[in-house]
């Protein structure tokens, strides 16, 4: 009998050539889809036939009511070893066998120093003008030698942020609810008194925390108001992390520089979002992990998870 395999959200129309699918050939048939299915009903219709569901990290919520609604579905992968939008509890309940990926970290990292250089230095701004014939240089560009970056969480990716941070001639401060100054000195950083002596010393403030109970919200609009009127805020991790209504209005009243921001409570983000319209904010479509040696690692693994399955040995199991 023939598996069918559906991809969810291949936006780039690129998953079938980043690894070589024909190796599950002829047991797995595969198929991928490209559009965003925001209307339920048409995501059901979509992918009701699916024996395996491959997603791309948390574009398309797997929640209860749809696995309900997929009772042919026996094996989801996801690309990367954590995906908050699927109800793992659920999928459990249905006999669902989900596992993950790896996912490497210097993407994430390269993108966020983009939104940091870009908000510095007006890119987006300047390069309008160039391409609408424009006034030649209207903006004054803000220096990162000598200033400081305040990070939110000093993990993997925090830690490589910090190292690059020093090559700029930055200082860095670092501060998490668990971090010690031994561990912020081993990479370079001081550890902060407190969120808000990070908050009121740093120029740029960039989050890198796992979205939990304990951290959502983690910057709210009194931690806004602690900031630098000159300073940036740059988020790549988890919209969550922010209180949203406090953040677009510290942007409107000016209360901050600015915002680089890679992630969002909707996505896609509606056309009429301030976010797309703000000047004071570089926002990007959730790209902080869409690079090629990502989907090489996120598909090539998400075959070996197939295999193994069928060989009855599932590998990088998520939810017990």
């Amino acid at each position: 009998m023939t598996l069918h395999c559906i991809i969810l959200d291949d936006y780039q129309n690129v998953a079938l050539c980043q690894a070589d699918w024909s190796t599950l050939s002829p047991t797995v048939e595969v198929v991928a889809l490209h559009n965003p299915l925001q209307n339920p009903q048409r995501l059901v219709d979509a992918v009701k036939e699916a024996d395996i569901l491959v997603i791309m990290r948390e574009r398309t919520p797997i929640t209860a009511s749809l696995l309900a609604q997929l009772p042919k579905l026996k094996l989801l992968i996801t690309s990367g070893m954590r995906n908050a939008s699927i109800d793992l509890a659920a999928a459990k309940a249905q006999g669902i066998t989900v596992c993950g990926t790896g996912s490497g970290s210097d993407a994430p990292v390269e993108l966020t120093w983009a939104l940091i250089l870009g908000l510095a230095r007006h890119v987006p701004v300047e390069n309008r003008s160039i391409r609408n014939s424009g006034p030649w240089q209207s903006t004054l560009g803000v220096g990162l030698r000598g200033k400081t970056l305040g990070l939110i969480g000093l993990g993997k990716i925090g830690q490589r942020m910090a190292t690059i941070a020093q090559a700029f001639g930055m200082k860095v401060l670092a501060w998490s609810q668990n971090l010690t100054p031994e561990r912020a000195a081993e990479h370079g950083a001081e550890l902060a008194e407190s969120k808000q002596a990070l908050l009121a010393r740093s120029d740029v403030v960039s989050l890198h925390l796992v979205l939990s109970e304990r951290s959502r919200g983690i910057i709210d609009a009194q931690d806004l108001a602690t900031m630098k009127r000159s300073a940036f805020l740059i988020n790549t991790s988890r919209s969550g992390l922010v209180d949203q209504p406090a953040l677009l209005e510290a942007l409107l009243n000016h209360q901050i520089a600015g915002a680089g921001l890679d992630v969002f409570d909707q996505e896609p983000l509606p056309d009429n979002h301030p976010y797309r319209h703000l000047p004071n904010v570089l926002a990007t479509p959730h790209l902080g992990y869409v690079t090629d040696d990502n989907y090489r690692i996120y598909f090539k693994e998400a075959i070996e998870d197939i295999q193994a399955w069928q060989a009855g040995q599932p590998v990088r199991l998520l939810g017990g």
